[in-house]
């Protein structure tokens, strides 16, 4: 028995379904995976957007409103029944009165998972190894492996996950504050390294802390393409030793915190250490997006994380650039966003 969605739907906060998949195998429950399969004329949300329902939890949406109490009532049919379906919104929909604002059309395709189903484990342990995985299933047969290893046929669709995007802040005044916490808001799984910082955690929710100097911290971490590094100490000697660590290493972003008037004698000091010109090249400084000479913590905060994503969502189109057009970064064409020059 699902229960009615909350009036205020922070459920929907939830990008990444699959921490929601994992508590309800914990808790030993059956549970609906909604996926977007087709869209027509620009709808809220991307194909393979998800949503998950299960007795005392739902996450994730698809229009903001529009359709996600309907699609609730099928997955509780679904839950009872354990028939897929495949629901069409929009054009061609047998619930005219059932329509999305903007005019889209959408088809979501709805499963019934048990909680020991096998490639939802494979799923979880993919995620838990930070490996890409692939979705399988036509609702009744699924399976789930790394790209290029998973079997397809004609009537399955399929949903690729990445592992979930990790963040790791250098620094401890307002400002890497704000980055952190903005980043575990937005989903990364977030860490701050302050080097001697107190033994007392950062009072942020959602966040990890350590206190080694920032090459053993971030060996810790192990860095893959996948993690983002904002190095935001105000300090010269931990920025440089935080570069010298985070630029060679596979992160897929590596952000310096400084004014422009300096870079050119931080980058001289890494190239004099030896930096290699290719390491140095990813190097985006100073950090973020432009927005207008804003200062603020917060303010700052939100340029990473946009100029993070932005350059994730470039990535994922295809492109192989490293700095993201200034009309898909939104920042002005004026705007520099790799140090390399």
């Amino acid at each position: 028995m699902l229960d009615p969605l909350p009036e205020w739907p922070t459920f929907g906060l939830a990008e990444d379904v699959r921490p929601a998949l994992a508590r309800a195998k914990a808790a030993g429950k059956p549970m609906v995976l909604a996926t977007l399969v087709a869209l027509e004329g620009g709808g809220p949300r991307p194909v393979g957007t998800q949503m998950v329902f299960a007795e005392g939890l739902v996450a994730g949406y698809f229009s903001g409103g529009c359709v996600e109490g309907d699609i609730a009532g099928h997955a509780a049919a679904c839950l009872e029944d354990g028939e897929p379906r495949r629901l069409v919104y929009g054009e061609g929909s047998p619930w005219p009165d059932i329509r999305l604002l903007c005019g889209a059309r959408i088809e979501v395709f709805l499963e019934k998972v048990a909680a020991d189903d096998p490639a939802l484990a494979e799923l979880l342990r993919l995620t838990e190894q930070r490996r890409p995985a692939l979705w399988v299933s036509d609702g009744r047969r699924r399976v789930c492996a790394p790209p290029g290893e998973a079997d397809m046929w004609k009537e399955a669709i399929t949903r690729p996950y990445e592992p979930v995007p990790r963040l790791a802040v250098v620094g401890s005044d307002p400002t890497a504050l704000a980055i952190a916490g903005l980043g575990a808001q937005a989903g990364f799984e977030t860490t701050l390294i302050r080097p001697k910082g107190p033994e007392a955690p950062p009072p942020i929710p959602g966040i990890g802390y350590l206190r080694s100097e920032p090459a053993e911290a971030l060996a810790q971490i192990g860095p893959d393409e996948w993690t983002a590094v904002a190095v935001a100490t105000h300090d010269l000697e931990t920025d440089q030793a935080a570069l010298r660590a985070a630029l060679p290493s596979p992160a897929g972003y590596v952000g310096l915190l400084g004014a422009r008037a300096r870079l050119a004698e931080r980058l001289a000091r890494l190239r004099a250490a030896g930096a290699p010109e290719d390491a140095i090249a990813k190097l985006h400084a100073p950090i973020g997006l432009d927005l207008g000479g804003a200062k603020a913590p917060w303010e700052v905060a939100v340029s990473v994380i946009g100029e993070i994503v932005a350059l994730r969502q470039v990535r994922a189109s295809g492109s192989t650039s490293t700095s993201p057009p200034a009309s898909t970064a939104g920042a002005p064409g004026g705007r520099r966003s790799s140090a390399s020059a």
